[in-house]
């Protein structure tokens, strides 16, 4: 009798230890791997979506969304440039000899005609007295053999003298016919050579270069100075084949120098080249400043956008809202691989799950794209976090603090416990107080693979039990 008692009272203690280890391994499952319930905090799914299992109806996942509205974009094309005056003349010297005096300097601005530079003129001045006086004696020459020229045909007329006695007084006209042309030719030269010592502006402008300095031999054929004419200011930019192409005259530009944030100019595309450079394959744009700022200035490097095509009231996504999916096409009659590309983006249906949306895509300016069709304005597309999602996925979503990958967030022990209708919280609701806190404190610290590993002992443990 007393065996049989002891024997049914191993049993009772048996039968309890397997219900507090099966309890106890149900209560890890729950804390380990998670579980989904249609009414568990929706907070608690989120953060426990990265230790659940793979089917996107039961995983939780973090997103920021963002609410589809119209906007203004733009095709636009950029490019660098030179900003420089319209016409820069450069002043060259006519006559070589020393620079006497330099009457301006850099960012002068001259008047047309103005004396810039003075070059010594003794020996020019020397030439000019010398072909003046020449030209006097071939005034006198020609003076004197025009009036016996004109005797000898009177005498030939009235056959005083021979034709070969006319035929020398008409020779001896002609030669000083020929020295007075001549004469009056190197007088001209002369002169010139003489004005050229004084070196004058031929344009209204600003000294842009000089090359030279007092006491210099100015060349003829190098440049003095350089005058930039006051009529306006252009920049110059060279484009490949598609975006030159695209350019057409009296499109609007705005300029903006690299460390302004702002447009610092605004333009016009004035002139177009109508070729491509044979060497860089590049084509000439001239873009005329209309309205310029305070940093805008002969020699500054600006950005110049030229607008192609505008849109105000565009559907817009930035890019790193998009899922690209990449298939490989093999063409097997021009043995030639292709990509297809496909673009779509993850639009919430109500703050819960998600549909995967194909979208197709127009013009970019920027990170930001133009869609012409897949979204209508008012929805909501998932923009961060879209990487983890799949079409119909559950999402939560969050912003700010709250959105943090279920790793990088702390764990509530007051969340931990089962609830109805997820599996083992029966079990869990067993347990005593005293078991949940010691459970609590030994998982607090432990890693997902710690966790795994522990709850595979507890199987073990239990398996052995029967």
């Amino acid at each position: 009798m007393l065996s049989k008692r002891i024997q049914k009272n191993k049993l009772i203690h048996t039968d309890v230890n397997k219900t507090s280890l099966i309890a106890l391994c149900a209560t890890f499952l729950i804390i380990g791997c998670g579980g989904s319930d249609e009414n568990a905090n929706p907070a608690q799914n989120a953060r426990f979506s990265g230790w659940g299992g793979g089917a996107a109806g039961g995983r939780v996942t973090s997103v920021e969304t963002e609410t589809i509205t119209r906007q203004p974009i733009a095709d636009q094309v950029r490019s660098f440039g030179t900003v420089k005056a319209q016409d820069v003349v450069a002043i060259t010297p006519q006559v070589s000899n020393r620079i006497t005096k330099l009457h301006v300097d850099l960012g002068d601005t001259v008047r047309q005609g103005q004396l810039l530079a003075k070059i010594y003129d003794a020996t020019f001045k020397d030439q000019l007295q010398q072909a003046k006086a020449q030209l006097e004696q071939s005034k006198v020459a020609i003076s004197r053999d025009s009036t016996q020229f004109a005797r000898q045909e009177k005498l030939l007329e009235s056959n005083a003298i021979s034709q070969a006695e006319f035929d020398d007084a008409f020779a001896t006209y002609r030669n000083s016919l020929s020295q007075y042309q001549t004469s009056v030719a190197s007088v001209t030269q002369a002169q010139e050579n003489f004005n050229n010592t004084e070196v004058r502006s031929p344009v209204r402008g600003v000294v842009v270069s000089r090359t030279g300095a007092e006491g210099d031999i100015a060349s003829a054929g190098q440049t003095l100075f350089e005058v930039a004419n006051l009529v306006g200011y252009e920049s110059r930019i060279y484009l490949p084949v598609q975006d030159w192409r695209a350019i057409k005259i009296g499109q609007q530009v705005n300029l903006r120098v690299s460390n302004e944030a702002e447009s610092s100019a605004k333009g016009v595309v004035s002139r177009k080249s109508p070729q491509l450079d044979a060497t860089t394959g590049l084509g000439e744009v001239v873009v005329t400043l209309n309205q310029i700022g305070s940093s805008i200035y002969p020699g500054v490097l600006t950005e110049n956008v030229i607008d192609i095509e505008n849109k105000p009231r565009a559907i817009v996504v930035s890019r790193g809202a998009l899922v690209e999916k990449v298939e490989t096409i093999i063409e097997p009659e021009s043995n030639t691989i292709q990509l297809d590309r496909k673009y779509s983006v993850f639009v919430s249906k109500g703050d819960s799950v998600v549909e995967l949306r194909q979208l197709e895509l127009g013009i970019e300016q920027g990170d930001r794209i133009e869609v012409v069709s897949g979204l209508r304005p008012g929805e909501s597309i998932v923009v961060t976090g879209q990487n983890s999602l799949q079409d119909g996925g559950r999402i939560r979503v969050a912003s700010g603090s709250s959105f943090q990958s279920p790793e990088g967030q702390s764990v509530d022990n007051n969340q931990r416990g089962g609830g109805q209708g997820r599996p083992g919280g029966n079990a869990f609701q067993n347990m005593s107080e005293e078991d949940r806190a010691k459970m609590r404190q030994r998982i607090q610290n432990m890693s997902q693979e710690e966790r795994r590993a522990f709850m595979d002992s507890l199987r073990t443990a239990n398996a052995s039990g029967n």
